[in-house]
């Protein structure tokens, strides 16, 4: 990293290029400095969205995922139309939410549910048909229900997955809130960025980008460290 950025600031000082074409990052830092304040005011809106968005995508995936384990034919007929939905570029839709629903959080929130849903139900499913045959099938000759059997085998059995999708679900929540806001928003980090390139202050766009993805990485820290104080089992055996 420390290279590229070297890179970086020679080769714009060298070939001259003017800095509201590509600034060197000497300039975004002190961009970065001097709108910091600001930065942080506009960060508090995105987040909420991303945060609000993703816990709704959660709950949406966690069960949908349970009605499609109590169900084959449920997951047979809905599986194939979630990946369909994934043919869908968000940002298309991203003007209708905004006709449909304003320029307040609704419409982020919108948008970073269904970015976030995907993975997160994608992960559950494939984590619960991962679950060992054998003790769902002991679990069914001692005459467990089928709630049973998905609330002491498949759930377990799908958390690493589900962690797994969630990490990456919380690194799409951010962009998919800063994409809402391009659309349509008062405040938050997508207006920030908006204003300042019609300005044509590549330098503080730049700085907002490094605090989206600083942003992005605090949030992937906070869900692998819940991973491994609710599944320190799997940890474990990786370590082995």
């Amino acid at each position: 990293m420390a290279v590229l950025l070297v890179f970086w600031e020679a080769a714009v000082r060298v070939t001259g290029m003017p800095a509201w074409f590509l600034p060197p990052p000497s300039r975004v830092f002190t961009a970065l400095m001097e709108t910091l304040p600001l930065l942080l005011e506009h960060s508090r809106y995105t987040l909420l969205a991303a945060l609000t968005g993703l816990t709704m995508a959660v709950l949406v995936a966690l069960v949908l995922a349970v009605v499609m384990a109590l169900s084959p034919r449920i997951r047979q007929g809905v599986y194939p139309l979630l990946v369909f939905s994934q043919t869908i570029p968000i940002i298309t839709i991203a003007p209708l939410l905004v006709i449909w629903f304003g320029f307040g959080i609704m419409p982020k929130v919108v948008v970073v549910t269904l970015v976030c849903f995907f993975p997160v139900a994608v992960s559950m499913v494939e984590g619960m048909q991962a679950a060992d045959a054998d003790m769902v099938k002991l679990l069914k000759v001692m005459g467990a229900s089928r709630w049973q059997i998905i609330r002491l085998i498949l759930i377990p059995a799908a958390l690493p997955s589900f962690f797994a999708g969630l990490k990456i679900a919380g690194t799409y929540a951010m962009m998919g809130a800063v994409i809402g806001e391009w659309l349509g928003a008062s405040n938050g980090l997508g207006v920030f960025m908006t204003r300042a390139a019609h300005a044509y202050k590549v330098d503080s766009v730049f700085a907002a980008i490094i605090i989206i993805s600083l942003i992005s990485l605090l949030l992937f820290a906070l869900i692998e460290l819940i991973a491994r104080l609710t599944i320190p089992w799997y940890y474990n055996e990786r370590r082995k």
